[in-house]
């Protein structure tokens, strides 16, 4: 099993609905949500729902992956930065290499990351794909 039951339920605020945390005292938003704001170590955060559409900033391709992800490379691996100046690290899906560029409009979309078997944990999370024009 590569992750427990328990730990996926924990994590599904941010993996399913792009759920972050805002600090009060700072009004930072950090994704993924933490319980102490790392800029200014408060405490009062809230868990805020980030917007689903942004552009990209960097990207990078892993063409060597790790076992389990073969069949998936490359990988393309983004900071996307959201409507609200959040920025996030994320997969970009449903896009070639070759075809990226900064300032590209993406949304965020729910896939499958991996199943633990027949009868195990099925994953998803929130990764992004490029948004047709046109």
């Amino acid at each position: 099993m590569r992750m427990s039951p328990a730990r996926v339920w924990r994590a599904r605020g941010s993996r399913y609905r792009l759920e972050a945390s805002r600090c009060k005292d700072c009004g930072r938003t950090v994704y993924p949500p933490r319980p102490v704001c790392p800029y200014c170590r408060s405490r009062n955060v809230e868990i805020v729902e980030l917007p689903r559409k942004g552009r990209v900033v960097t990207w990078t391709v892993q063409y060597t992956v790790p076992h389990g992800y073969r069949s998936k490379a490359p990988l393309i691996l983004a900071i996307v930065e959201l409507e609200n100046g959040t920025r996030v690290f994320s997969e970009l899906v449903d896009v070639e290499p070759e075809e990226i560029r900064e300032g590209m409009e993406v949304e965020a979309v729910l896939r499958k990351v991996y199943e633990d078997g027949d009868e195990g944990v099925i994953v998803y999370a929130t990764k992004f794909r490029p948004i047709k024009t046109g």
